[in-house]
């Protein structure tokens, strides 16, 4: 009999009065808890799980999100705890993920804990219990306020009725019709055991068998909405959620408030939840409805701010996101290998701003750092050469794609992360592409990226707003600077061939399930300041474009992620535009788009180096 057959009463032998199991043990229940700055909160969940020990053998692993106060030196203090550092402030479904690698596949549940919560004794066992009896895929405990008052946390699916409920009559009058409300209210349904759409993601309990064929959590909500995303792929594979009214828990930050900012994410996240299941159309209108709400309420500042913020998704970028670890140690500590190359042709003026994060990772032995000079006739290899343990070549001419390969020549490591030269990453994003390439199954891989628009002129800043609202862009590994593969994605293709766009050329490589765009982060893509060097990026661009075209007639590439094409690119503007704003973005976009492709680039087959000069200045 495998474990996973076992029932709930022939759980194993405990690991002794309130101990918690080591690993390279077997567990009934793995704790999974995400921390950031939790050292208030933090003991009291531990003292309570103490207790749940004596029936089931338990394992507490909690993953720390980059803590500035003393979280980790209180849970240093416990010896049986296993402490993961997720080596900067990644969000909660990062978090999770990092802990749940750690969790052996003998062990037949994982729970997932706020450490905010207080678990009441039996709690962990009738959740257990529940998960059995029901061959259930979830089970949910009854969440109640710090003082023992009942706390609505059973919700049913977003919608658009949801959403029209929610702006016209907020989130606690719980006589509206039921269609229209996705927060549970009615006492009465808490007190039975039953199935339900999601829960709140404070705390869940998950068969061990589910959580491997569902995967990491997505790392694309920081925070919010990351839930009801993993309860609703659970219920795509037709497995059962589970409330446990008798497993009971008391939230102690449950009725506490939050920043303007994070209302204003938890907002943007549900559209951007709505966005990953349904249709263009159906989003924009569940966006319009989750503007109403503000507005109706816009006598409130927060109200009216956060109306701004979903209004403008220009300024989704500003929320909060993954921020790189503070700790210049606690990022070098066990780096995964790989190697980064940067092209880079009379780039004395970034290069060094590049480098600054990379060399000390190169002198630690971390990782390979090569610049490749590619036809250079300023001192961006002297400058790049005073870098400690950064290999500098010089290119046999001046190709970017030249460039590329005899980087590829120069190095020994993998996986690789091609980066232009203009562009800053950080260490934490680094390791988490190297890390994702090394141990997920993609086999190519970017950064998360954000575009620095400040210094830019109207039209500029114009194109770019709508660049951001096609969906095109946050699927592709075009369009941060950055981009990495695994040996096995680079065995596709052999060497990169004399074509100008790069990125788009292995984008088109990979199919979407094959390629990672990870929420990192975020890389800095810093615009053109001014139309004409806008212009020149754009023509560069559609040169490309015609050639990839020409060696896919003479069967020399095979496209296998496909290319927006421009009846594709005309619908995704289309559907962007929520407004008069996005409305004039979207002119402003079509139109340089149409005059670059009427005035194409003169250079002809040439693939040397073109760029945009005006943000190095």
């Amino acid at each position: 009999m495998t474990s996973s057959q076992l029932t709930p009463d022939q759980s194993l032998a405990t690991a002794g009065a309130g101990q918690f199991v080591p690993l390279g043990l077997p567990a009934d229940v793995s704790i999974v808890v995400v921390t950031y700055n939790s050292a208030a909160e933090l003991p009291g969940l531990i003292e309570s799980l103490r207790a749940e020990a004596n029936d089931l053998r338990l394992r507490l692993i909690i993953a720390d999100n980059d803590s500035v106060d003393d979280t980790r030196a209180m849970i240093s203090r416990h010896q049986d705890l296993v402490l993961i550092d997720t080596r900067g402030n990644l969000g909660y479904a990062a978090g999770i993920n990092a802990a749940v690698q750690c969790v052996p596949n003998e062990d037949r549940a994982i729970l997932v804990l706020n450490p905010d919560l207080r678990v009441e004794p039996g709690a962990v066992r009738a959740l257990w219990e529940r998960l059995h009896r029901e061959q259930a895929g979830i089970t949910v405990p009854q969440l109640l306020n710090d003082d023992g008052s009942f706390y609505p946390s059973l919700r049913r699916e977003p919608s658009l009725a949801t959403a029209v409920g929610e702006a016209l009559f907020g989130s606690h009058w719980a006589r509206r019709p039921q269609q229209l409300a996705e927060v549970v209210h009615d006492p009465a349904v808490y007190r039975r055991a039953h199935r339900i759409d999601w829960a709140t993601g404070a705390a869940l309990m998950i068969r061990r068998s589910l959580a491997r064929s569902l995967g990491d959590w997505d790392e694309r909500f920081f925070l919010y909405s990351e839930e009801v995303d993993y309860f609703r792929r659970a219920r795509m594979v037709h497995e059962a959620i589970w409330f446990e009214p008798a497993a009971r828990m008391r939230h102690i930050g449950g009725a506490s408030g939050a920043s303007i900012q994070l209302e204003a994410l938890m907002a943007v996240n549900r559209i951007r939840y709505i966005r990953k299941y349904h249709r263009a159309p159906y989003a924009q209108l569940f966006r319009q409805m989750v503007m109403l709400r503000e507005a109706l309420r816009s006598h409130r500042h927060s109200n009216r701010r956060i109306l701004a913020t979903v209004s403008n998704e220009s300024s989704w970028q500003q929320l909060p996101g993954p921020q790189a670890s503070r700790d210049p140690e606690a990022v070098l500590k066990d780096f995964p290998p790989g190697a980064i190359i940067i092209p880079a042709h009379n780039e004395a003026a970034v290069i060094a701003r590049t480098l600054e994060s990379l060399a000390p990772l190169a002198a630690a032995g971390a990782i390979e750092v090569i610049v490749a000079c590619n036809g250079c006739t300023d001192r961006t290899a002297q400058i790049a050469g005073q870098f400690e343990s950064v290999k500098v070549i010089e290119a046999s001419r001046a190709s970017k794609t030249v460039a590329l390969n005899e980087g590829d020549a120069a190095a020994t490591l993998w996986p690789r992360l091609y980066l232009d030269a203009d562009i800053s990453i950080t260490p934490t994003a680094v390791r988490m592409v190297f890390q994702h390439l090394s141990d997920g199954p993609n086999l190519a891989a970017r950064p998360a990226f954000v575009y620095d628009d400040g210094a830019a002129t109207w039209p500029v800043r114009s194109f770019y707003r709508a660049r951001r609202r096609l969906p095109s862009t946050t699927r592709a590994l075009w369009g941060a600077g950055a981009y990495a593969l695994s040996r096995e994605g680079h065995s596709r293709f052999g060497s990169f061939p004399d074509v100008t766009g790069d990125d788009l050329f292995v984008d088109l490589q990979f199919l979407p399930e094959e390629k990672g765009i990870l929420f990192t982060p975020p890389v800095q893509v810093i615009t053109p300041r001014d139309t004409r060097s806008l212009l020149n990026i754009l023509r560069r661009n559609y040169r490309g474009d015609a050639e990839f075209a020409n060696l896919e007639r003479d069967g020399k590439m095979s496209a296998r992620g496909g290319h927006n094409g421009t009846k594709r690119t005309v619908l995704e503007l289309v559907q962007s535009m929520t407004g008069p704003r996005s409305l004039l973005d979207a002119l402003v976009y079509a139109s340089l788009v149409s005059f670059a492709r009427r005035r194409p680039s003169t250079a002809g087959g040439d693939t040397r180096w073109e760029r945009d000069d005006s943000s190095r200045n």
